[in-house]
């Protein structure tokens, strides 16, 4: 069928056909917009016989070829005559032969001659000297051979070279010698006719040392008997548009401000160096976070801070030098070094240590004279079996673990403790997605007088049902929460869910609804919008302010950071109960306590579970709590002891001087509808397994 014909592929050969003869280089997307035309007027009256003649349109579409290249005409009927029979099988050989009849007919009638020929011969020298004097592209005839015959006056300003100099050279002479061999091979295909036409890029080192690049077209011209006549060579200068990617590529592979490797060239070079597989060949990579360093940027500005990452860029290049190693910049303060053959962990952890020795030495930015410390985390390995996304994923890990446990120092990879830490990784980033999934939800701990064993209050606890790892207790991920900062988006969250669970409570139970319990981290104490977020939850569930009881950690009272202070009297103002944990960590803090508006302090820890022991308590553990304690008794806080175990626990804890208690000996964790069955003045009753 006709519709098979792969019009574009065909058109693509019609074009190289007909191309063999142009002086000047056709404009491509007239020269097939007006070929598709042309085919298409064919195409019709070879389907349709009751369309003859249609074909005649085609020869007019033609004729604007036609002035560039007398031979368009004889070219086309050459390729028409030789395909259409192969292309079209099922039209009849005759009527192929009387459709190219009517298109030579077509272009025939309507072809100029006379005068109007003699102005059209006018119109293309006019054209064709315009475009050999055009200004911004360097025009070059050559011979067959490569030869130069002429140029115009663009092409000798883009070489800075003299007609004479140019008459006779080579075309090869007008490019370096990387690009020499290609350019002269593509040109003699070209010339002798089993090439197409040369498109390519070159450089030309002038006599100033300059470097010229251009952008090469070339074609070949026939003569009226169809052999190749000469060559016609297009240059553009594209040295800026050459450099300005250049700049763009350096930019996509290398950091900017030290000239190292940036992260995109790292996980090159780690592609690279885990490509070559031998037995026993080995890869190391180290990841440098430098330690304290916005500190250098906040006090002595950013313009000291990137003269001394380029100073530590520096170091640590010429000491990774001496060992075939690369270093790249990764972040803002952060570096890695890959070792490619690494021989074994010692032999990277030498390098590690020379490169943090190095960066202590002290070096003067300016007036100041700066040392600087990095965290290293270091993973060292066989190639075999690895790859460039888990070497930078444990690596990342290690680092992290290294920050953690200090300043200035390194940490090897351990499988174990980063399985772990990859855990927690994956519990963060699935974190904030918990809370919009409603996987999180709060039960309760029952919170009772140790004498009379009524239910008080309760402490809300978060749980996270978590679709791959179970059900989750607060102490897996709360941590993790503090760490990143969606404590304050959890805390809100719980307070919201209790809140409304706590006013159901009052409603239900009126004065014998026991107080909601909630603990807040440090990062709550110094969030701004603390009052305010606690004050509209309040004010969503319904809940009475006097109902809450919230429980601040006493350090972050006196660090500082944020106004808890401030914080607390406003609570206190609302008529919100206030608790301290953490109490007597420092009792330098203890006596500024007693001027605030607390209603309790909370222990727990493991000096709590000292006391537990069926022989007798654990003298240090008695001790501690008793001071606890007695602190908070002098200042009339009543005190909450967490985390108790058993009945012989609970009396000891009852002597000292403890009046409510909390734990697996009250009750176990209760959800928000079994805590109406244990208020209302009923005493708890301890779980037997708990009894002493």
């Amino acid at each position: 069928m006709i519709t098979r014909v792969d019009r574009p592929e065909f058109i693509q050969r019609w074009k190289r056909e007909i191309a063999h003869n142009s002086y000047a280089p056709l404009n491509r997307g007239d020269v097939e917009e007006l070929l598709s035309a042309c085919l298409e007027h064919l195409l019709g009256e070879l389907a349709c016989p009751d369309r003859a003649g249609e074909a005649k349109k085609a020869g007019v579409e033609l004729l604007p070829l036609h002035r560039d290249n007398p031979m368009v005409l004889p070219g086309t009927l050459k390729l028409l005559a030789a395909e259409l029979p192969v292309l079209l099988p099922e039209v009849p050989p005759d009527r192929i032969v009387a459709a190219l009849g009517h298109l030579a007919a077509g272009f025939a009638e309507n072809l100029p001659t006379g005068a109007v020929e003699r102005r059209s011969g006018r119109d293309l020298r006019a054209r064709t000297e315009a475009l050999f004097n055009a200004p911004h592209v360097g025009i070059a005839v050559a011979s067959t051979a490569g030869i130069v015959e002429e140029t115009n006056a663009a092409l000798r300003r883009i070489f800075r070279l003299s007609e004479a100099a140019l008459h006779g050279a080579s075309v090869g002479d007008l490019a370096d010698d990387r690009w020499r061999p290609e350019l002269i091979s593509a040109l003699a295909e070209l010339a002798d006719g089993t090439g197409e036409e040369v498109n390519l890029d070159t450089r030309c080192t002038t006599a100033d040392g300059t470097h010229v690049w251009t952008r090469l077209t070339a074609t070949l011209v026939r003569d009226g008997l169809d052999r190749p006549d000469h060559l016609v060579l297009h240059y553009e200068d594209i040295t800026d548009r050459h450099m300005l990617q250049e700049q763009f590529r350096r930019q996509a592979v290398q950091d900017p401000l030290t000239g190292l490797a940036n992260r995109a060239q790292l996980e090159s070079c780690l592609d690279a160096a885990l490509t070559t597989v031998y037995p026993g060949r080995r890869v190391g990579l180290c990841l440098f976070d430098l330690d304290g360093f916005k500190a250098v940027n906040d006090s002595l500005g950013h313009g000291i801070g990137d003269r001394m990452l380029r100073e530590v860029g520096r170091r640590m290049q010429a000491l990774a030098s001496t060992e075939s190693a690369v270093v790249a910049r990764t972040g803002g303060d952060e570096f890695a070094v890959i070792i490619p053959d690494s021989y074994d962990a010692a032999h990277v952890i030498d390098l590690v240590e020379r490169m943090l020795r190095e960066l202590t030495r002290p070096m003067w930015i300016g007036a100041h004279e700066l040392t600087a410390s990095a965290s290293v985390g270091i993973v060292e390995r066989e190639v075999v079996g690895t790859d460039t996304g888990s070497l930078l994923r444990d690596a990342d890990i290690t680092l992290f673990r290294a920050k953690r446990d200090g300043r200035a120092l390194w940490v090897l990879f351990d499988a174990e403790r980063n399985a772990v830490a990859h855990e927690n990784f994956r519990l963060s980033a699935a974190l904030p997605a918990a809370l919009e999934k409603h996987e999180l939800f709060v039960e309760y701990d029952p919170v009772a007088d140790v004498e009379t064993g009524e239910v008080l209050a309760v402490l809300a606890n978060v749980r996270w049902d978590h679709e791959e790892f179970g059900e989750l207790p607060s102490s897996r991920f709360l941590g993790l929460a503090e760490e990143t900062g969606l404590i304050t988006r959890l805390g809100g969250w719980t307070l919201e869910q209790a809140g409304a669970h706590a006013a159901r409570w009052v409603r239900d139970l009126g004065e014998h609804a026991p107080l909601l319990g909630l603990t807040l981290s440090a990062r709550h104490c110094r969030d701004p919008e603390l009052v305010r977020g606690v004050r509209e939850a309040l004010e969503n569930t319904g809940l009475p302010a006097e109902s809450l009881v919230l429980s601040l950690p006493e350090p972050a009272l006196f660090d500082y950071q944020g106004d808890p202070v401030d914080t607390v009297e406003i609570f206190a103002e609302m008529g919100i109960r206030l608790f301290v944990h953490e109490f007597g960590s420092d009792y330098t803090r203890v006596d500024r306590l007693k001027d605030l508006p607390l209603a309790g302090v909370l222990i727990n820890g493991p000096h709590i579970a000292g006391l537990a022991d069926p022989g007798g308590p654990e003298p240090i553990s008695e001790y501690l709590v008793r001071s606890a304690v007695g602190a908070a008794l002098l200042m009339d806080l009543p005190v909450l002891a967490t985390g108790v175990t058993s009945a012989e626990q609970a009396h000891r804890l009852g002597e000292i001087g403890v009046r409510l208690i909390q734990g697996p000996h009250v009750c176990d964790r209760v959800s928000a509808m079994e805590v109406v069955e244990l208020v209302g003045g009923a005493r708890y009753e301890p779980n037997p397994a708990q009894q002493s």
